[in-house]
Formats: structure tokens, sequence, C-alpha cells
């Protein structure tokens, strides 16, 4: 493993509603010194979920909804902020019941994903949810959400659709896709 960099000073150069650009200078080991910046996300002091919720054995909940980043609507999956108190499952289940109307009787942490390291402190926990059942609570959205579904040996097609370019979403897609082939709970 490289030696970490030395931080020799931060500060904070900007500041939002959502996010706080950190300036750090550093160090490496062979003397070299560099700036960054990097983009820390305010609102996720208790983490984020993404949920990889099965409607059946292969179909897999997608939502579509409005995203400001990309001012357009997207397809994705169930995804918000941890809550404080809250735990990862928790979290996801809460998510799922207000962004698709259903809730889960099976949760399963799967891994945690990143969305860009070299200038985001953020990351986002996938949870694997099953089982699901009706049930919707009010959420913070500020519209109703489309509910779409997508057969995880169809996901090569979803990545070339215009209304789908969330990687991490894609990258949750096939990672429970293989988990379940490995598991043997899942066939072509």
């Amino acid at each position: 493993m490289p030696q970490k960099p030395e931080k020799l000073d931060a500060s904070i150069v900007a500041r939002s509603r959502l996010f706080t650009v950190e300036q750090v200078q550093l160090r490496f080991s062979n003397g070299v010194e560099r700036t960054y910046e990097r983009l820390v996300n305010k609102g996720q002091g208790y983490g984020a979920v993404m949920v990889v919720a099965m409607r059946d054995a292969r179909t897999a909940l997608l939502i579509e909804e409005y995203c400001g980043g990309t001012d357009s609507y997207e397809l994705s999956v169930p995804k918000g902020l941890v809550e404080p108190g809250e735990d990862v499952l928790d979290a996801a289940n809460r998510e799922l019941m207000e962004e698709a109307g259903f809730g889960a009787r099976q949760l399963e942490y799967i891994t945690h994903l990143s969305l860009s390291p070299g200038y985001m402190s953020q990351s986002i926990a996938v949870v694997l949810a099953r089982d699901l059942y009706e049930k919707r609570l009010p959420g913070d959205e500020p519209e109703p959400i489309r509910v779409d579904s997508v057969d995880l040996y169809a996901l090569s097609a979803l990545a070339g659709q215009p209304n789908f370019s969330e990687g991490r979403a894609l990258a949750a897609l096939y990672l429970v896709r293989d988990l379940l082939e490995q598991r043997g709970e899942l066939q072509r």
C-alpha cells in the first residue's frame, strides 16, 4: 500500500446549501506538492443508500424522476440519504417505500460505491431488496415518481437508453445480477 501524502493545509473555498468545496495542499512521498479540490456533500453525514429491488427473480424496479444535474428525467434505482438514527437497511426500505411504493421483507447490504473518488468524498451503500409488498410512504419528491422495471439480462440495452445515465445504478444492477448468479438464484 502506498504511503498517503502529507496534508500541509486544508481550507473551505466555497459553500452552498448542499456542498462544500475543500482545497487541500498535499506533499507526496517523492516531495512533489499538489493542490487538490474536492466536493464534500454537507447532507451526507449519515450516508446514502441505493436499492436494487427485485420485483421477481430477475426483474429489478427502476424509478424515473427529474434530475437537476442533467436537467432531464432519468431512470435509476431508488436512492436517498440515511437519516439520523437509521441504519442502512432501514433507510433502504424507507426510500423504496417513498420512491417506488414498495417495502421489502428481505434486505441485504451488498457494498459501497463512490461516484468520482478523485473529486468527491461521497459514497453510497448498495442494498438488495426482495420479497416486496406494496406500501407507500410520503417522501420529499416534488412530483410523483414513475415506476418502471428492467430484466437483469437486459442491462446493456438499459445502458443504451437516452434517459439512463447513472453509472452507480448500472454498477449496482450488474453486481446484484452477478451475485444472484453466483449463488445459483438466477439463471438466463
